[in-house]
């Protein structure tokens, strides 16, 4: 296995690690450990691809599983944050059927031996969405410090805007990129009907 397969699959293995943390308890130690793992996870997605192009080293299972271990990731911070009451579950819901759509046209895709690299709307859902996420999670790893205490209140709403503002333009991209897979890729719908 190459480099760019193992960090994808380390991406795979953060996961349990980072939802522990961060549903593990209302401790700061906690909630800081869960952004660390998500900003160091989501780094391995940006490597594992630069690394991949620069080598020559892209491979069939990189270009499934790669797409694949992000949606692992962002996902699951997701949910978690419908837990939280940091994400209404319509939104993730929203995001959920467009990711099981995409993966399972791929799928398919793949089946007849075709394969469905992201495209740049796609990078930008990710990016946007772990923009949001790491927002979040950065808020939750502040709100209860010590530092902030007494603070005024204009910074809790400063987040709470760019949290919302970032969910947004994560559907906003989510449903532009997932509309894009589907008529770029129309011709595996339609074949069959």
């Amino acid at each position: 296995m190459n480099l760019p397969n193992k960090l994808t699959v380390l991406r795979v293995i953060l996961v349990p690690f980072f939802v522990f943390f961060l549903l593990g308890g209302n401790s700061n130690l906690f909630r800081i450990l869960a952004l660390l793992i998500f900003v160091g996870a989501s780094l391995t997605d940006l490597l594992d691809g630069k690394i991949a192009r620069a080598r020559g080293l892209v491979t069939t299972f990189g270009k499934l599983m790669d797409p694949l271990a992000d949606k692992i990731l962002v996902m699951s911070a997701m949910v978690c944050f419908i837990h939280l009451g940091y994400a209404p579950a319509e939104i993730v819901i929203i995001i959920l059927a467009r990711e099981f759509l995409v993966t399972s046209l791929r799928l398919i895709a793949a089946g007849e031996g075709k394969v469905i690299a992201a495209d740049r709307w796609g990078k930008v859902k990710t990016v946007t969405q772990m923009c949001w996420i790491i927002v979040t999670l950065l808020w939750l790893a502040l709100e209860n410090a010590s530092f902030l205490r007494g603070a005024p209140l204009e910074i809790a709403a400063v987040f709470h805007l760019l949290m919302i503002a970032l969910m947004l333009a994560s559907v906003f991209f989510t449903l532009l990129s997932g509309f894009n897979y589907c008529y770029q890729n129309r011709e595996i719908f339609l074949k069959d009907m």
